[in-house]
């Protein structure tokens, strides 16, 4: 096996036996010691290993997420230097002891400990954990006789609500004590596992990817795919980021676009088109079904590519630099600890959290106290048979406050069980997303918990039900924002501005969440439904190159939600389809950069001509959307007027309605006549059009009444009319019934499937 197989395929092998040794620490006494890290358990059994706060607390860690059931043992092998008395230190802590402190609002208030577990030695109970402190910290569990040197070490855990432990120290030196965190921990850590100051070389690459969603994916494929030496480092266990069966978002926005005919054909070999969502989700949400997240076939793409290096569970947090230029980046093993060396020329932040670009210095931004938060989502299932659930006094108490899914009647609604669980089930907004994650990500979890105990054992509701599946890794939305040449703006998408280098299409309004008044109250500061007012803008927008690479790191491109954007902006850009295209039009310049010798900004400024022509583009043509004065809603889709979903959402809208494409337009101004439109047709069609009830007005003579009526905004309703068009223009009257002082909405247009509409 070569140097480069050995490293590649290093992270896969399996856990050998975990041996002691002779060991002192900072001025104790050499003696026996056995350290016992979480990844190092030959056996995790029903325990999660959990990478995503490293850089905070220090190393990767066991968490028990059972959803209320116990999970199975983990189980460890050991050979230790001798027999003997030894003391034993679990790292763990009560992970719901930040809402137990003096001065905690009641409404925040946690009662009791859920994440206890019990270690034991050679079958014999040493103590149970998880039930001090709020920060991380080593638990003593006293001391204990072992009198077989090869022993087996077990975490068994009581409860099934995330107890978490991140390793075990067994030493016969009586008054050594591990150090907690930082450096310290770091260092006691690397001196234990005898790897050096310096990191193992892993090598010297054209391009270092580092954080593999659909971004960092497609950058490092595309990259290989034309040549380029490539090393994709990733902190989990797979590819696919928010897209992946751990987390569950599915892909969304444009994934293709008019002008770059080439660009996409990555994203298209995992994209589910969204016809197909119902084949491939059929019990509904996709948080419902792991393997229509592709996982397997997306870590295979990454191991295909003869010049691409993958390098799961590592985890970026050190790098080097050299005259104001990214030299090297180093990563740790969640598996070993042990830490590598990537030496590189190029270097692509798609972490989503801007981690390399701010370990460089690149200039960023960062949104204080109104960010978008981070979901945990989870899902409920029926399973025909009498469930219970045991009460959760530690978690949100929600028996005298609303949430969405609270009421019978909300369950049985549009959205079903799936408003339980849901995208908008999102906390964060005023808290670090950094330094905060694990406690944003707790606060979720006890938010989940607090709504299925009400449901359960307040209300008395979904007898039959339990939960069946909850994210323990947070889905991300909003961080640090990394700059580049070209900061995107709002005025940009909605007026727009269209740029020379426009290249990735978008197809997401401007969607920026923020807490949901209605359920925000006794949780000020801890929100944990968020709402969002979409605002529309022009779809698809060509995002322009230059918001890939750093204005002041020469040799540092980024893809993802951490691109050079402002907060606005960023509702538009951030989801996945569209974060998938900018990975691929990055690893085509990169592959640039590496031919011509150049840096990312020289490719706007020299060649920007071969990065358009790479994808089939006209290097003279500037990629633009014609605007239309109406947006074409899908079958099925369809809402009263453009803007806000919630407001114009219908509540009743006639079947054969709902399976035609909707055209809306903009309100604009209450106190005027609404404006009729036009478009053109490409076939014979009987068009229809949904008359807001307001002032008794009826269209022109020419339309004729259909036996069909909508209600929308749950009171509010229209009269819907119809009339036939040959190919050619379709006139849409405007609304002139006032009633109250204001003009009713324009027209709601549905047009048959299978009609092409256009200007």
């Amino acid at each position: 096996m070569n140097r480069r197989e050995m490293l590649r395929n290093s992270t896969f092998a399996a856990c050998g036996l975990v041996t002691g040794c002779r060991f002192s620490w900072e001025g104790s006494k050499e003696s026996s010691a056995l350290l016992l890290e979480a990844a190092q358990f030959q056996d995790r059994g029903g325990w999660g290993l959990d990478s995503q706060f490293m850089d905070i607390m220090g190393s990767g860690f066991l968490i028990a997420h059972g959803i209320g059931k116990p999970v199975k043992d983990a189980v460890a092998t050991i050979q230790l230097p001798e027999t003997g008395s030894y003391r034993i230190w679990v790292r763990t802590r009560d992970w719901v002891a930040p809402w137990k402190k003096p001065g905690t609002p009641e409404s925040k208030r946690a009662h009791g400990t859920p994440g206890i577990f019990q270690v034991k030695v050679n079958g014999k109970i040493v103590g149970t954990f998880g039930n001090e402190n709020d920060q991380w910290h080593w638990q003593d569990g006293g001391f204990i006789r072992i009198n077989k040197e090869s022993s087996q070490i077990v975490l068994h855990d009581l409860t099934g609500f995330v107890g978490r432990c991140a390793g075990i120290f067994l030493t016969r030196d009586k008054d050594l004590i591990p150090p907690d965190g930082g450096g310290k921990l770091a260092a006691f850590r690397r001196k234990w596992h005898r790897y050096g100051e310096d990191p193992k070389d892993a090598g010297r690459y054209d391009f270092i990817v580092i954080g593999g969603g659909v971004a960092g994916l497609c950058a490092a494929i595309k990259a290989a795919r034309e040549g380029v030496k490539v090393a994709l480092i990733q902190d989990r266990p797979m590819v696919g980021g928010n897209n992946s069966s751990e987390i569950r978002m599915w892909l969304s926005g444009t994934g293709r676009s008019e002008y770059a005919p080439k660009l996409g054909d990555i994203l298209a070999e995992f994209d589910v088109p969204n016809e197909q969502r119902p084949e491939v989700f059929p019990r509904g949400r996709p948080m419902h079904n792991a393997e229509g997240f592709k996982d397997d076939l997306k870590n295979a793409m990454a191991r295909s590519e003869y010049s691409l290096s993958f390098f799961p569970m590592f985890r970026m947090n050190k790098l080097e630099m050299n005259k104001g230029r990214i030299a090297a980046v180093v990563a740790e093993s969640i598996s070993s600890s042990e830490r590598l060396r990537f030496r590189g020329d190029y270097f692509a932040d798609c972490t989503g959290d801007g981690c390399v670009g701010y370990l460089a210095g690149a200039d960023f931004e960062l949104s204080k106290g109104e960010h978008m938060g981070r979901s945990n989502q989870w899902s409920v299932t029926n399973i025909g048979i009498p469930t219970t659930f045991p009460r959760c006094p530690w978690a949100i108490d929600l028996s005298d406050k609303p949430f969405p899914g609270r009421t019978e009647e909300e369950r049985t609604g549009s959205l079903g069980l799936s408003i339980l669980g849901n995208w908008n089930w999102e906390s964060g907004f005023g808290h670090d997303p950094i330094t905060m994650g694990e406690y944003i990500r707790d606060w979720n979890l006890r938010a989940m918990y607090g709504a299925w105990d009400c449901i359960k054992n307040v209300e008395k509701g979904c007898p039959t039900h339990e939960l069946d599946w909850a994210a323990f890794i947070a889905g991300m939305r909003e961080s640090r924002r990394l700059i580049g040449d070209l900061i995107l703006n709002e005025a940009d998408v909605c007026n727009p501005n269209w740029y020379d280098d426009g290249i990735v299409p978008t197809g997401w309004k401007i969607d920026v969440h923020y807490p949901h008044p209605k359920y925000d109250v006794g949780f000020e500061g801890d929100a944990f439904i968020s709402t969002v007012d979409f605002k529309e803008c022009v779809r698809p927008y060509y995002i322009p190159y230059r918001c890939f690479y750093s204005r002041n790191i020469g040799n540092l491109f980024m893809a993802g939600r951490d691109i050079s954007v402002t907060r606005q902006a960023l509702g538009t850009v951030r989801v996945q389809r569209t974060t998938a295209l900018m990975g691929e039009v990055v690893g085509m310049a990169v592959a640039i950069c590496v031919l011509r010798q150049c840096d990312p900004r020289d490719v706007y400024h020299k060649h920007l001509a071969q990065l358009k022509i790479g994808f089939g583009m006209d290097p003279d043509v500037i990629a633009k959307t014609e605007i239309l004065p109406f947006i074409v809603l899908n079958p099925g889709a369809a809402r009263r007027a453009e803007g806000s979903t919630a407001k114009y959402a219908f509540n009743e809208l006639p079947e054969p309605l709902q399976a035609m494409q909707c055209l809306v337009v903009s309100r604009g101004d209450m106190k005027a006549p609404a404006k009729g439109f036009s478009f053109r047709i490409s076939a014979p069609a009987t068009v229809y059009i949904a008359v807001h009830d307001r002032g008794e007005f009826v269209p022109p003579d020419d339309w004729k009444p259909a036996d069909m009526r909508t209600v929308w905004s749950n009171n509010l309703s229209d009269t819907v009319y119809l009339k036939e068009f040959d190919p050619g223009v379709v006139e849409i009257p405007g609304h002139e019934g006032m009633q109250g002082g204001n003009y009713g909405l324009p027209h709601a247009v549905f047009v048959p499937p299978g009609i092409s509409v256009s200007l």
